[in-house]
């Protein structure tokens, strides 16, 4: 693509992250632009959040129905699988994945909540809070 063709698009990640764009220069060789944004990548990545604002909402009716535990709800809200978190809290992902029904959740140790509440960057007692 030519440097004036280059996509200037409005996008929620413009002043953020500008994405380097690879051009053509009026010499013919290639040189590098700042992008703001594409409209379809901008689209795209709307589509991906409200996809993820609904797993966490589906995480947070699981732990209200008592279907999962508190830390299902973190995880998903902090962008995380089992094999992420269990490598920030040194478990197992067996070990992790059975933290997640609450009736294991409920006999947690403090040692254990704590490892927990540091991986989601948030106090102990915060773990019970769905926001």
């Amino acid at each position: 693509m030519k440097k004036e063709d280059a996509p200037q698009d409005k996008s929620p990640l413009e002043y953020m992250t500008p994405e380097l764009c690879y051009v053509k220069n009026e010499n013919g060789t290639y040189d590098t632009i700042l992008s703001t944004g594409w409209e379809v990548k901008s689209e795209a990545l709307d589509n991906e959040w409200m996809r993820i604002h609904e797993r966490v909402e589906k995480a947070k009716i699981s732990v209200e129905q008592c279907l999962k535990s508190p830390i299902y709800y973190h995880m998903e809200k902090n962008l995380m699988n089992i094999s992420l978190l269990s490598s920030y809290v040194k478990l197992n992902r067996i070990r992790v994945w059975w933290h997640m029904r609450p009736s294991v959740y409920k006999k947690l140790n403090s040692n254990i909540l704590n490892r927990y509440a540091k991986a989601f960057n948030i106090k102990p007692e915060e773990l019970n809070i769905l926001k």
